[in-house]
């Protein structure tokens, strides 16, 4: 699906409006995005549908992020930098894809297969990074992927409740990731 940059933005009000207000009706989210419904509706159709939207755009973005990023190529830490940096210039989408995770949500099995190559890429990027001397080698490669997801969204999701400012997320996530919480 090619998107205009106008529905890129729509889609990203969207995001935010329906994890904001879950339960809100077709009016009510058109309306948190700044747009009427009537619009929202030739957008989309249905609420359905642009759950389906969101989670085919977040599909997207995760494959650019990893992209972007370089993963397979770029110097470790340069790579990692620009992980983090394409993630959290990806907030919405993000925050959107994390208020639609179910313990299921990365099976390959059923939709779970639609984020197989967005994990299978961070995987492999980790095990590079192991096998040049960047990584720690006794922490398995998949299991550094779950980590730094996990930090990503988390410090997304705390930057959305006001918990933290985002002016510093990108720092204190390579930080925290490359070093831990030791002195």
């Amino acid at each position: 699906m090619s998107l205009t940059t106008h529905d890129e933005r729509l889609l990203k009000a969207l995001a935010v409006a329906i994890v904001d207000r879950p339960r809100a009706t077709l009016k009510e989210l058109a309306e948190s995005a700044g747009v009427s419904k009537a619009t929202l509706h030739r957008f989309c159709g249905t609420r359905d549908n642009l759950v389906e939207m969101l989670e085919g755009h977040g599909e997207t973005v995760l494959n650019q992020i990893i992209a972007a990023a370089d993963l397979e190529r770029a110097e470790p830490l340069d790579a990692l930098r620009r992980l983090i940096g394409e993630h959290l210039k990806h907030r919405e989408v993000l925050v959107f894809l994390m208020f639609q995770y179910s313990p299921d949500f990365l099976t390959p099995e059923g939709s779970g297969a639609r984020w197989q190559s967005y994990m299978h890429a961070l995987d492999a990027f980790f095990l590079r990074g192991q096998q040049q001397g960047v990584f720690r080698i006794d922490i398995a490669a998949a299991v550094f992927t779950e980590l730094f997801t996990m930090m990503i969204y988390g410090m997304v999701d705390a930057e959305r409740r006001g918990r933290v400012a985002s002016s510093n997320s990108a720092n204190v996530l390579e930080q925290m990731f490359l070093h831990g919480a030791a002195v």
